[in-house]
Order: C-alpha cells, then sequence, then structure tokens
C-alpha cells in the first residue's frame, strides 16, 4: 500500500469513526463558476462535511481575479475560522492574505495550485499534483505516441500553475510546441484550436489544460479539420464526454489530478486537526493518474455524478 493511499485510507476512516465536530471551516479557491473541476472539488468539500459534521463554507470569485480572491481570504481571516483551505494560482498576489492567516493561528492547508510555495508562505501542507512533472509525464507519453509538433491550450492566462503544465509539456515532449492563450470559453477554445491546426497541418499533438473547456473542444476541432486519428489530443482533468473520446479512440488519455480529494481531504485534515490536534507529516499527492483507453470506461461514471 502507498503512502498516499495509507493516508487517504486513514483520514476518511477517522472521519467516518470520530463524533460530529463543531469546527467552522472556510474554503477560498480560485476556480471559476463555469469550470466543471472546480464543481468536482466543491463535491469533495461537500462530503467532507457532511463527514466530518464541520460547518464549511465554500467561496470563490466569479471570474479568475486574484484582488477579489485575496478579498475572500481578508474576509475569512476576520471571520477567525478554526481551519482556511486555500488554492494558490499566484502566490505574489496571494502571499500576504495568506501570511495574515497564518499570523493570525489560523491552520492553513493549500490545495490545488501551489505546492512549491506553500509551505513558505506557513501552510501545513498541500493536497494535490506537482504540475510541472505531470505536464512532463503527459509530455513524455506523447512524445512516446510519435508527437513531433505540438501545441498547449492555456484556457486561464495568468494562473501559474497553468503556465508550469504547459512548461512540462514542453520539457517532456521534446518537439516544438507552442503556446494558444484563451479565455474559458469552449467555442472560443475550438475556434482557435481549429486555426491553429489550419494553419500548421504539422500540429500532430493537443495538450489541454481542462477537460471540458478545452480537451472536449480540441475533439471537435479536430474532426471539424478531418484529422480525427492523426492527431493526439490529451488533457489535463476529466470529463464524461472526454473519457468517451478516450475509450472510443478519438482521444489520447486524461491526467486525473483526483480533485474531490483536493476539496475532501483538506477540510478532513483541519477537522481532526481542530479536534484532536492531528495533522499529515508531510504534503499528500493526489495525482497525476493518466486514464487511458483501457481505463477510461471504469471512469465515465463517476466522471458524471462529479467524482472523478
Amino acid at each position: 500500500m502507498t503512502k498516499f493511499v495509507k493516508v487517504t485510507a486513514t483520514a476518511m476512516a477517522l472521519a467516518l469513526a470520530a463524533p460530529a465536530f463543531a469546527q467552522d471551516i472556510i474554503v477560498v479557491s480560485h476556480g471559476q463558476a463555469n469550470d466543471p473541476f472546480w464543481s468536482v472539488v466543491k463535491n469533495g468539500v461537500d462530503k467532507a462535511a457532511k463527514d466530518s459534521g464541520a460547518t464549511v463554507d465554500y467561496r470563490a470569485p466569479e471570474t479568475f481575479d486574484m484582488v477579489a480572491m485575496s478579498q475572500l481570504i481578508d474576509a475569512a481571516v476576520n471571520q477567525e475560522p478554526d481551519g482556511l483551505v486555500v488554492s494558490i494560482p499566484d502566490a505574489d498576489a496571494l502571499s500576504p492574505s495568506i501570511q495574515r492567516a497564518v499570523a493570525a493561528g489560523i491552520p492553513v492547508i493549500s490545495m490545488n495550485s501551489g505546492s512549491d510555495v506553500s509551505k513558505s508562505l506557513g501552510a501545513l501542507l498541500h493536497v494535490g499534483q506537482d504540475e510541472f512533472d505531470a505536464g512532463k509525464a503527459a509530455g513524455e507519453k506523447l512524445a512516446s505516441m510519435g508527437g513531433k509538433t505540438g501545441i498547449c491550450v492555456n484556457q486561464e492566462v495568468g494562473n501559474v500553475s497553468l503556465d508550469q503544465r504547459c512548461a512540462g509539456f514542453s520539457e517532456g515532449f521534446g518537439g516544438k510546441v507552442d503556446v494558444i492563450p484563451t479565455q474559458n470559453d469552449p467555442a472560443e477554445v475550438q475556434a482557435k484550436v481549429k486555426a491553429a491546426l489550419e494553419s500548421n497541418p504539422d500540429i500532430d499533438t493537443i495538450m489541454g489544460l481542462g477537460a471540458s473547456l478545452v480537451g472536449e473542444p480540441s475533439i471537435a476541432a479536430v474532426e471539424a479539420v478531418g484529422r480525427t486519428g492523426e492527431v493526439n489530443v490529451a488533457t489535463f482533468d476529466l470529463s464524461a464526454g472526454f473519457l468517451e473520446a478516450v475509450a472510443d479512440g478519438r482521444a489520447s488519455f486524461g491526467i486525473d489530478q483526483q480533485q474531490f480529494l483536493q476539496g475532501y481531504l483538506p477540510v478532513i485534515f483541519l477537522a481532526l486537526n481542530a479536534e484532536y490536534g492531528l495533522i499529515p507529516g508531510g504534503n499528500v499527492p493526489s495525482g497525476p493518474n493518466l486514464i487511458t483507453q483501457e481505463k477510461a470506461a471504469q471512469v465515465v461514471d463517476l466522471s458524471a455524478k462529479g467524482i472523478r
């Protein structure tokens, strides 16, 4: 049994066996409301609240806005909760607010983004995946599939974690890689990917940074230019639609960082910490796991249910 599995199993067992906690925990993420990825994170938060009995409040800015997010963190600190969970997509912008929470004696756990700066800001630990390493693993896999010329489609420019994904992909891939910036709009993504494919017929690989917002529109763009089977499409994160495409061979793989755990585990850890003083001794890697064709069919239903 791996260290991660042991930690996860222990956390869940303690959560189910322990008496109801009366703690107040606040979660502040950068996730936008139109991004299905973050609905899975919130599902994990809600499940942890139910399992632990803690009062948990989930908050996020309406757009990718670091000023608004820092204000949400500051407001959370003013409420003096028993624990605070934060994502850290931009450490420069969010550090003062996070450090203010730590200075106020509020236990902080980071999740999803910020693994490289979490400890230096005073967080107890981080739950997530190393984005650069995950991108590198994906790039190596796509290179082994014959990829020579690729694009990395970034739907949230300014998010350091997404920049790290593209950088890791570029290093692991080893071939020519261009970054295509877009907005959180599937129609725009499809149009830009289609334009890239039409302007450069050498593109044989597409790396998406989100399944619903980028992966699925990229598949549609490849189909629109008649290159299905010629262009490998992979993406970070999962959606039922993208997994179905992987299962039937229209896409290569999805990178599962198990974001349900990113929502679930920090809340459980903070509830246990408030009640018993318990906390894991280090970061918990929730991913990456490559979901390829042989695995995709098993995960589709869970993705549709907002768990994977």
